[in-house]
């Protein structure tokens, strides 16, 4: 493959995390060339009993684009945490909902994941696909479109050509930035504070998370028993908590989370991040799309931002396919603009969603509290309407890719 011919490929992808690798592998299934450009070599290998801070509640509907991709039994084979049940409270009004995966008749709810070990699990499945080329350490530095073709320009002065330059770079991304598509950003005021605690007892496979004034504290389920937690709270209490002494800390930690599983008896490395809603104003323009977190970030307290991206992959993937076959251009704005109708009115619902969530359970108004109590128990008592959020947090409801339906290969979902 000659990476100067403006033919060499038929899609670049900047960046190679979860969304990146995944619409790699879901493009190199059925036969695009396809290059992706890597920061960094990923991870591979980690001390046993380690857990990487970074990981996510990932759905049904992501386990099955991994399945049909079969990237998920190297998941598997590094380790991932089922659960079964999910627990939600709100501090103030005292209101709470259970789901239980038997309830609706599945085994589990998700599984937390960690981010290196959906990575390791994508880069092993590209190493089967020919016509998948990584380029790694690379960066896009530059591109201009020209005609049928993107020319990419990389941080070492190497040229690329492509039909298409996809953005899957992150909330930072160059690409989206060098492109001049402005992003409507809204600062939660927040950050979260993340780390693997133990506990008097080990969670039984259970999501759990408390609605406090300050924000929401989730507690994550690990094979081990060990949780991941993300606590949001706000930048001045989030620099105080990763201050305190290990002691001081598991105390507070403790009783914010109201001992539901006994005492905090170990932590470990403690982190924080700034917490921010953002959304690009467009999602393709010729010859470039944007995906995951490039496109969209919303606040993390249903865990859903990395299920969004991997839903953009999947449909991108579905719709460079079916342009392909009917012979039509990839980069085209009219094929492109099929994929952002697809899915920004989607992303666009969940992150007002999470806004909603966010603003009414941080109100500290008393009717509010008192409402919000109340909706929890009735919403816990009313089946129907417990089934259809459980469902829906599943993502086992709308308009969903064929790759994030059940028991399909590539090229039964319509992508050869």
């Amino acid at each position: 493959m000659t990476v100067n011919d403006s033919s060499a490929f038929d899609v670049l992808i900047a960046g190679g995390g979860c969304v990146g690798a995944t619409l790699a592998c879901a493009l190199g299934e059925v036969g695009f060339r396809v290059g992706l450009i890597e920061a960094r070599p990923p991870a591979t290998d980690w001390p046993a009993g380690s857990v990487d801070l970074r990981v996510y509640a990932v759905t049904v509907a992501s386990q099955r684009i991994f399945e049909n991709l079969d990237a998920w039994p190297g998941m598997l084979a590094r380790g991932v945490s089922p659960y079964e049940a999910m627990e939600v409270w709100d501090a103030a009004s005292g209101g709470r909902i259970r789901f239980d995966a038997a309830e609706i008749g599945e085994p589990v709810l998700g599984h937390i994941i960690e981010q290196r070990v959906m990575v390791a699990a994508l880069m092993e499945r590209l190493e089967a696909l020919p016509g998948v080329q990584r380029l790694c350490p690379a960066e896009v530095t530059d591109f201009e479109t020209a005609g049928d073709a993107v020319r990419v320009r990389l941080g070492d002065g190497r040229q690329l050509g492509a039909k298409l330059l996809v953005a899957a770079d992150g909330k930072g991304s160059r690409v989206r930035e060098r492109a001049a598509i402005p992003v409507q950003r809204y600062d939660y005021r927040q950050q979260a504070v993340v780390c693997v605690v133990s506990t008097e007892r080990p969670n039984p496979a259970t999501a759990w998370q408390r609605f406090l004034a300050e924000g929401p504290l989730a507690f994550l389920p690990l094979a081990d028993g060990r949780s991941s937690i993300v606590w949001s709270t706000t930048p001045e209490q989030a620099e105080e908590l990763c201050a305190l002494d290990e002691a001081a800390f598991r105390a507070r930690l403790g009783e914010a989370f109201d001992y539901r599983l006994g005492a905090i008896t170990a932590v470990g490395e403690r982190a924080r991040f700034p917490l921010a809603r953002q959304h690009a104003e467009r999602y393709v323009e010729p010859r470039l799309a944007l995906v995951g977190d490039a496109a969209h970030v919303i606040h993390p307290l249903a865990g859903q931002g990395v299920n969004l991206g991997l839903l953009d992959a999947a449909a991108l993937a579905e719709v460079l396919a079916g342009t392909r076959e009917r012979g039509r251009d990839i980069g085209g704005l009219s094929a492109l603009r099929k994929y952002e109708r697809w899915r920004r009115g989607d992303n666009l619902a969940m992150m007002l969603a999470m806004d909603g969530f966010k603003h009414l359970f941080g109100s500290e108004l008393p009717p509010l509290q008192r409402l919000r109590g109340l909706g929890l128990g009735l919403a816990d008592r009313l089946t129907p309407l417990k089934t259809l959020l459980v469902r829906h947090a599943m993502g086992l409801d709308g308009d969903l890719p064929a790759l994030a339906r059940p028991h399909i290969s590539a090229a039964g979902a319509g992508l050869a």
